[in-house]
C-alpha cells in the first residue's frame, strides 16, 4: 500500500514537472507568453488572456494541438481569484463582455451532449489560499480549428465547483441548471481564444 502511494505521488510530480517544462517555468514576458512557449499563429497553438468583471488580468490559458493524435494540451495559470474549486470550460463564442460574460454563450457543445460530456467541459480548477492556481489537461474533444470557427470561443472560470451533473437519483437527480452547466455558478473570469 505504501509503495503504491509513493509511485502515485512520484507520477503526479513527474506530470507536473513535465507540464512546467513544456510550458516554461518562469514568468510571462511582456507579451503574455511563457518562456519556452512559442505562441505562433500557425494553427497549432492558441492563448487566452483571462480578465475579471472589472477588466483586471487574472491569468492566461495556453492551448497547443499535437500533430500525431490531434490532442489539445491546455495549460492555465491564474492569480487573484477566490480560493476553492472553480468550473473551467470552453464557451461557444469569442466574446468576453463584462460584468457577467454572458456574451460568451454556453459551453462549447457541438454534439448536443449532456453536461459532463460537453466538448468544452474541462477539469475543475483548484485555486489556492493565496489566489493562485495552475491547471494542466489534455483533451481530444475539440481541435483548435473548432475553437476558431466563425464566432470564435472563450475560456471561462466559474464561481463554484462543477459537479458535472453528477447528482444521483436518490437526491432527486439533476435539474435543468445542473444539466446545462453543472451548478458552477456565475462567471468570474473570461478570455477570448486567439
Amino acid at each position: 500500500m505504501h509503495r503504491h502511494r509513493t509511485v502515485l505521488a512520484l507520477a503526479c510530480l513527474l506530470t507536473l514537472g513535465a507540464a512546467t517544462v513544456a510550458f516554461g517555468g518562469g514568468r510571462d514576458d511582456r507579451h503574455g507568453n511563457r518562456p519556452g512557449w512559442h505562441h505562433k499563429h500557425d494553427g497549432r497553438s492558441a492563448a487566452a488572456k483571462l480578465v475579471d468583471a472589472d477588466g483586471n488580468r487574472v491569468g492566461r490559458v495556453w492551448l497547443e494541438q499535437h500533430g500525431r493524435d490531434g490532442t489539445v494540451t491546455v495549460f492555465a495559470r491564474v492569480r487573484g481569484l477566490p480560493p476553492g474549486f472553480h468550473g473551467f470550460h470552453i464557451h461557444t463564442t469569442g466574446a468576453c463582455e463584462p460584468p457577467d460574460f454572458m456574451s460568451a454563450g454556453g459551453h462549447f457543445n457541438p454534439t448536443g451532449a449532456a453536461h459532463g460530456d460537453h466538448a468544452g467541459d474541462l477539469p475543475t480548477l483548484l485555486v489556492n489560499e493565496d489566489g493562485t492556481g495552475v491547471l494542466a489537461a489534455a483533451t481530444d474533444r475539440f481541435t483548435l480549428r473548432d475553437l476558431r470557427d466563425a464566432d470564435g470561443s472563450a475560456v471561462m472560470v466559474h464561481e463554484l465547483a462543477d459537479n458535472y451533473a453528477n447528482i444521483p437519483a436518490r437526491y432527486g437527480g439533476p435539474d435543468a441548471e445542473t444539466l446545462s452547466a453543472g451548478d458552477a455558478g456565475s462567471r468570474l473570469a473570461c478570455g477570448v481564444v486567439r
